[in-house]
């Protein structure tokens, strides 16, 4: 039985698992740290602490949560990172909203436009997206909403995944049913 090792597919299930973990983990430092600019005491920033508690939550150690805090606070040295919003008209006139946290923003927005040309959408100029969507709450929500076919929602659907898999983006909204 050749290729039928156990020990084998452990490793090859914990490698996807940690895999997995260290993006989540790795947006969640960069939602810190840009928590942590405000001030770095959860007891008195309160997007500190839900920054904090949403991790404790995903598992993350707490030495992980306490570096973030450090880079954010500016007692580390490293890539100042800033928060960038992002606006994409996707297949089917579909609007999207993009939020990232990067330490480069020339190379986040090559890598966005990139996705965005190889998935049937285009870069939006600012504003032109965001008077579809109410600002007002914690996440934008839409105004009004866009129904499409279902080859576009299909590409939309691809468009979607392909930009959560770019480390720096950190949450999409859309406009569509």
């Amino acid at each position: 039985m050749a290729g039928h090792s156990k020990w084998a597919q452990i490793k090859r299930q914990k490698g996807a698992s940690d895999i997995q973990k260290s993006k989540t983990f790795s947006k969640l430092a960069k939602v810190i740290s840009i928590a942590a600019k405000k001030g770095s005491d959860p007891n008195t920033n309160a997007e500190l602490r839900g920054a904090i508690d949403k991790a404790r939550t995903e598992n993350m150690p707490m030495e992980n949560i306490k570096r973030a805090i450090e880079k954010g606070a500016g007692g580390v040295e490293g890539g100042e990172l800033e928060s960038i919003r992002y606006e994409a008209y996707g297949p089917g006139g579909a609007a999207i909203i993009i939020d990232t946290i990067t330490d480069n923003s020339n190379r986040t927005v090559a890598e966005i436009k990139h996705i965005l040309n190889e998935n049937g959408a285009k870069f939006a100029e600012r504003g032109s997206v965001l008077w579809v969507f109410d600002l007002t709450g914690a996440k934008p929500t839409p105004k009004m909403t866009t129904e499409i076919s279902s080859n576009d929602k299909e590409g939309l659907d691809k468009l979607i995944k392909a930009l959560l898999e770019n480390d720096d983006v950190q949450e999409e909204y859309t406009n569509v049913k």
